[in-house]
């Protein structure tokens, strides 16, 4: 009898008696019950050589037709499928870090293949599915359709840090190449992805390339780091990804080495790709018509340049599809922020918005000449991710290249580095054209206007405003004009307010670029901030008839 077999006994009587399965063997930090492959070596130049010879040959889909009891099920069914914590993949490691596999179903039907790895032998061993693994609950399954079990796959998988080695998950790779973590709040939010490929070239359609193998590598019972192995695969491009994941106490760190090898000429590879929602913010109120008076995930990409600038760019909700291009050599960072942490910013107890974690890119290899790409999508509400931003090479991308880039991902509250200068800690508009502090009584301002109010902290920019010489707000804009520019001090959150102006001269609706920095003596004060305003129809930029008006 083969260990598959004798693995199968062994779960199907557990889950007939509701007891953990016992070990088939003395259980070992190297190898757990459930990998019950035959053994084969691995090594990380071996995974590169795979994907060097995969990109050398034609690409084979590997998407199957799910049976109709999976194909066809709802996200509550789904959901509701569990994983038996007893025969989680490090339960009998009894150490800090634990790992579960999602069933495939929906949307879910690219098998992904899991392997179990030995630290010391460099050993691995496949992972079957088997539906004893899984615990179907209320969700209306018929595993009598699984016909070739061992084929069917898993989905993916999440990771569990003590004390919490059941409960709630800090780690998730799911679908495509999608994975996502969390800090101490233990609420996801933004989401990353191994590779962008054409996500919004002008010649041809998006394409999403897809996790196909994971290896496991056990770690120490006492560790909270662990390796993960990753093999990707698309019609364009194959590659060989290694993730040293850091389960820190108040944030996940993970340090990536991938290797990608073209099948064909790509014409916007997209490298460290994020995704989040904006939906409304202090800044852009059109879509918050709701109880809440904020709903985002992030609120800014931040952008640390090669030249050692910081720059701040407010995220939008724009009336029509938008995409931004930031011009760099040798990035020093840059990521989605979410940096209003007060639950009175969203008032919301079912997001908790002021709880998702920002996520932070750290270059480690020289990345070059290139951009970092922004896209924004209008979108409604908050159940849709409308922003993606990533390192797109300048350099094109052909068929039989070997490119190789190596960064770090920060899942915290805040980034891992923050400017010196005085930093954006908020930004705001409304109505404009008349002086601060004396708000339309009688009568609304002849004149259209737009106002905005950006608000600095840090770089001990209050005291510098106090005693040090006079502070300019340099502000360019690429249409319109500006004026009343006025500087605050606002001893409340220890910064100064900037407040100006800008009065449309054209009836263009183009979106309005704006740039602004502080500065003090010829001295640079401020990191760089950096919007976009889309101005609203001629038809539209009349006040509404004042109720004291005849």
């Amino acid at each position: 009898m083969d260990r598959r077999t004798l693995l199968k006994r062994s779960l199907a009587l557990a889950a007939f008696y509701g007891l953990p399965a016992a070990p088939l063997l003395a259980a070992t930090r190297d190898m757990p019950e459930i990998a019950d492959g035959e053994p084969s070596d691995f090594s990380f130049e071996w995974l590169q050589r795979l994907a060097k010879e995969m990109a050398n040959s034609s690409y084979q889909n590997n998407v199957r037709e799910l049976p109709p009891t999976l194909a066809n099920m709802t996200p509550q069914d789904y959901n509701a499928i569990g994983y038996d914590a007893g025969h989680s993949l490090w339960h009998d490691l009894d150490g800090k870090l634990d790992v579960q596999f999602f069933h495939v179903g929906m949307g879910f039907n690219q098998p992904v293949r899991m392997y179990a790895l030995d630290p010391d032998s460099r050993q691995a061993r496949e992972i079957h599915f088997d539906p004893s693994l899984f615990r179907y609950g209320k969700a209306d399954v018929d595993v009598s359709q699984f016909e070739d079990e061992e084929t069917l796959g898993f989905a993916g998988f999440r990771v569990f840090k003590a004390p919490s080695l059941t409960e709630r998950d800090i780690v998730s790779f799911l679908g495509a190449s999608y994975f996502r973590a969390v800090d101490d709040t233990y609420q996801y939010g933004i989401s990353a992805r191994g590779l962008a490929v054409n996500t919004f070239a002008e010649s041809t359609k998006e394409e999403f390339p897809t996790y196909t193998r994971f290896w496991l590598e056990t770690p120490a019972p006492d560790s909270t780091t662990f390796t993960a192995y990753a093999l990707l695969d698309s019609p364009k491009v194959a590659g060989a990804y290694r993730f040293v994941i850091h389960c820190e106490e108040e944030r996940v760190v993970m340090e990536i080495d991938k290797h990608l090898y073209p099948r064909e000429a790509i014409e916007q590879l997209g490298i460290a790709p994020m995704t989040s929602m904006f939906s409304c913010g202090t800044h852009q109120r059109r879509m918050c018509d709701t109880i809440h008076p904020q709903i985002h995930d992030s609120d800014r990409l931040t952008m640390w340049r090669g030249n050692g600038e910081w720059v701040c760019r407010p995220l939008n909700n724009p009336p029509v599809l938008q995409y931004n291009a930031f011009a760099d050599e040798s990035p020093k960072g840059f990521g989605l922020l979410q940096t209003e942490r007060d639950f009175e910013a969203y008032e919301d107890v079912i997001g908790n918005y002021h709880e998702r974690p920002s996520l932070w890119v750290e270059p480690r290899n020289d990345w070059g000449k290139g951009e970092i790409q922004l896209m924004e999508i209008p979108t409604t509400g908050e159940t849709m991710d409308n922003v993606v931003a990533f390192w797109k090479p300048r350099e094109a991308v052909e068929p039989g290249d070997s490119l190789n880039f190596t960064y770090r991902l920060y899942w915290n509250a805040r980034p891992p580095v923050t400017t010196d200068l005085a930093r954006i800690r908020e930004t705001r508009s409304g109505m404009g054209g008349f002086t601060e502090g004396w708000a339309p009584g009688e009568h609304y301002p002849e004149e259209w206007a737009r106002r905005f109010s950006v608000d600095y902290i840090g770089g001990d920019i209050l005291r510098i405003t106090k005693n040090g010489p006079p502070i300019m707000a340099q502000l360019k804009v690429s249409r319109g004009k500006t004026s009343d520019i006025q500087i605050f001090q606002v001893e409340e959150f220890e910064g100064i307010r900037v407040i100006f102006d800008w009065y449309p001269t054209e009836d263009s609706v183009d979106p309005i670029d704006m740039r602004m920095v502080l500065e003090g003596d010829g001295d640079t004060l401020s990191e760089t901030w950096l919007y976009q305003y889309f101005p609203p129809p001629p038809d539209q930029r009349e006040h509404p008839p004042h109720p004291l008006d005849d």
